[in-house]
């Protein structure tokens, strides 16, 4: 019949435009025929990781199967959790029949939590691609966010690496030695020479040394600040998101290195305490915390951080405490506090530097105001610095760090404390 009313459109072209719309309508009716099939099926599976790491780059992977006898043009949309507010999320392929493929994308969380994927909808079409048909495919699913996990078997291999250098990691040179004896070997140029046993010596005729180690079973705690203070974010994440992955860090080089691991947060009131220690399960222990723990809106009392580390720390421990303080008066309010918790244990106070500040502090002045914004700039920068300075005066460690260098820095002063044997 369409080819008897092309024929015609010649002699009669009023024919024409109805011809073409009948051999579209057909061409649709065809497409449709196909397309919704029962035979016509895709397999869609997300496999997501067990858990995000917080702050770090996380793949999905989607496999697909395309089951049917046709050649499908498939346009994926995965519904991701709301957290991430990404609405133009799309991934288009070409499937051959019986043919599979597996695509990958990559989400960066920016906050811990349950995070809950939607179905993932499939919108099929022929090579006519007249009609498009939606296929729902895999179902709902929620997958937690940790603090980085990543991150802390990263810094475990640089901790531990002794031959290659990375970029942080520092390997210090150690000032004497701890008392907890290891071995007797051959000395090597180098060696420290107090160090030689001289009856080994003489009964082989060759030098020998005594080789000591780090001591152990010693106690290290984390001790996060959650208050207002904490909550300034730095590339998506908050200071306390950077402390808790840095926790996680050190907790685990801690207990690689044999000493024992614990937890205290604290705003205006205590939060979450772990007892250190060097079990097995310490440091799942210690991540089931770190990921419950939410900024408070409140003013750290560090009067209360000092009655809890009395009541729940026995022994000279290392506490590494995360904070910040925006202005000196800020920290001489803390400073008597953070005093009396020195005397009794080794504290480093661990704070951020303002790197939007600093930017705007380094860069080009061009009109008057530019200009005073610079000078109050860096004058914010100063102060930051005669913090540390004040922290030192009074013998308490101090760190003063960017937010993104913030393992790095950490586990640099752990390994300087245990090589110059402070703790």
């Amino acid at each position: 019949m369409l080819v008897v009313l092309f024929v015609a459109s010649f002699w009669m072209p009023s024919l024409f435009p109805a011809a073409q719309a009948l051999f579209v309508l057909a061409l649709v009716l065809l497409d449709l025929l196909l397309l919704f099939n029962r035979r016509v099926a895709v397999r869609c599976e997300r496999k997501p990781p067990r858990i995000f790491n917080l702050g770090e780059p996380n793949t999905v992977r989607l496999e697909l199967e395309n089951q049917s006898g046709l050649q499908l043009s498939i346009h994926l949309i995965d519904e991701l959790p709301f957290q991430f507010q990404e609405r133009h999320f799309g991934l288009n392929l070409r499937l051959k029949p019986g043919e599979a493929a597996a695509l990958e994308y990559e989400l960066r969380p920016l906050a811990r939590g349950e995070y809950s994927f939607g179905a993932t909808h499939a919108f099929l079409s022929t090579l006519l691609g007249l009609v498009e048909r939606r296929y729902l495919t895999d179902q709902p699913m929620s997958v937690p966010v940790y603090p980085s996990v990543l991150q802390m078997k990263q810094f475990e291999l640089r901790a531990f690496d002794r031959v290659t250098h990375h970029k942080g990691i520092k390997k210090l040179r150690r000032i004497g030695h701890s008392y907890e004896f290891d071995q007797i070997k051959n000395y090597v140029r180098g060696d420290d020479y107090r160090s030689i046993n001289w009856k080994a010596t003489g009964r082989r005729a060759a030098l020998m040394v005594n080789q000591y180690e780090d001591e152990r079973a010693q106690q290290v705690y984390s001790i996060i600040d959650k208050s207002r203070a904490m909550r300034m974010p730095f590339e998506g994440l908050s200071l306390m998101d950077y402390a808790i992955n840095t926790s996680l860090v050190i907790s685990n080089i801690a207990l690689q290195k044999y000493d024992r691991a614990g937890l205290i947060t604290f705003s205006d009131k205590i939060g979450a305490t772990v007892k250190a220690d060097s079990k097995g399960t310490q440091l799942s222990k210690i991540l089931a915390a770190l990921y419950k723990e939410e900024e408070r809106p409140m003013e750290a009392n560090y009067e209360m951080l000092y009655y809890a580390a009395r009541k729940l720390i026995n022994g000279r421990s290392l506490l590494l405490l995360y904070t910040n303080f925006e202005s000196m008066y800020a920290l001489e309010r803390a400073l008597p506090i953070l005093r009396r918790i020195n005397t009794f244990h080794l504290l480093v106070v661990i704070f951020f530097e303002n790197t939007e500040i600093r930017a705007l502090a380094e860069s080009e002045a061009k009109t008057l105001e530019d200009i005073y914004h610079q000078t109050i700039a860096r004058k914010f920068l100063t102060e930051k610095s005669s913090m540390v300075q004040k922290l030192r005066q009074y013998g308490i460690q101090a760190v003063l760090t960017r937010p993104a260098d913030l393992s790095v820095n950490t586990v640099n002063k752990y390994l300087e404390l245990k090589s110059r044997g402070l703790i």
